[in-house]
């Protein structure tokens, strides 16, 4: 058994880490990368999983473990199903030189969406890792320790997968950086012949706003740097720092969505203002959060103020906290007239 599978056992109680397979984490081995949201669900499923990821046992979750994520939270059978064919569509390719043998395989071997009380809202998924899978987590001794939330909050696939291959890095020795030609890059990306060839485009749409996002929503700061022969890009150089504070990041996972594009352009850098001790939220940030949030018609805005501060009061939750947002949006997607 190699190691991967031990620390994956002793972090078993850690709910804000995810131990990674190296194998599967750099992605090289990924093929038929799947999308942001099957991303999500296979994270979410390896870290449920854990300590046991190697084992032949079935393995299981509710749908509202699902839902918790950032993206996902009105995934239902018919949504769920495509991203499971997704994910049993994936393929693993392992090319170990030592024992001179090509294995290639599927990251799953089934998966059942039990919708008996779909009626209430709730369905049990079950899944059995394929053996590919297994063998890989079995004999894998390196690891990525993701941070959970920084995984389920980025958006973009591209974003996921640069992330977890850098991860896998951060604890080498004496290792900072990276040095990728252009098709080892384009293949930990996922990105398929034919798309995005010209190296301005690929820098321009898929590595500058992955480094973006990782910056704003991870525990590290990277930069990528083009390397040239002549006048053409043959290589970029990926090089990483943990950040000395990551306070600002923690504040980042509790706010917002909708603005965070914003925040990471530079557009918007300023948090949102507290809620108002007193008074209508009209002619206030919180009137647009309220008209596009709360059912129609739109309650009067004076009539949220109160309720919402009411709501707050009741539940000791302070007006100026960096979740209020959050908070806000949440209750008034749900504000009925008594």
């Amino acid at each position: 058994m190699g190691k991967t599978i031990d620390v994956a056992r002793d972090r078993a109680f850690d709910q804000t880490k995810t131990v990674l397979p190296a194998e599967v984490s750099r992605g090289v081995y990924i093929h038929n990368a799947p999308s942001l949201a099957a991303l999500k669900l296979m994270h979410l499923m390896i870290a449920t999983a854990g300590g046991a990821m190697a084992d032949e046992v079935q393995h299981q979750f509710r749908l509202s473990d699902i839902r918790q994520i950032e993206g996902m939270r009105h995934h239902d059978r018919a949504s769920l199903t495509p991203l499971f064919t997704e994910l049993s569509t994936t393929v693993l390719v392992h090319d170990d030189p030592e024992k001179k043998r090509v294995t290639i395989g599927g990251l799953l071997d089934e998966a059942v969406v039990d919708y008996r009380h779909e009626v209430s809202g709730d369905l049990l998924v079950t899944w059995w890792f394929g053996r590919t899978f297994r063998r890989m987590a079995a004999e894998s001794n390196h690891w990525a320790i993701l941070d959970r939330q920084t995984v389920f909050h980025l958006g973009s696939r591209y974003s996921v997968l640069l992330f977890q291959h850098i991860a896998s890095l951060v604890n080498l020795d004496r290792v900072s950086a990276k040095t990728f030609t252009v098709p080892e890059l384009r293949a930990v990306l996922g990105i398929p012949q034919g798309k995005l060839e010209r190296f301005s485009n690929l820098n321009q749409r898929v590595i500058q706003p992955a480094v973006a996002e990782i910056n704003q929503l991870s525990r590290l700061t990277l930069t990528a740097t083009p390397n040239k022969i002549g006048r053409t890009v043959a290589s970029v150089t990926i090089a990483w720092e943990e950040k000395p504070d990551p306070a600002a990041t923690k504040r980042e996972l509790d706010r917002l969505k909708d603005s965070r594009k914003a925040r990471q352009d530079g557009a918007a850098e300023t948090p949102a203002p507290a809620f108002p001790e007193s008074g209508s939220i009209r002619w206030t940030p919180w009137e647009d959060l309220a008209r596009k949030h709360a059912p129609k018609p739109t309650p009067d805005m004076g009539l949220i103020a109160d309720k919402f501060r009411d709501f707050c009061a009741t539940r000791s939750l302070s007006l100026a906290s960096a979740g209020t947002e959050k908070t806000f949006v949440a209750w008034v997607s749900k504000f009925q007239i008594a």
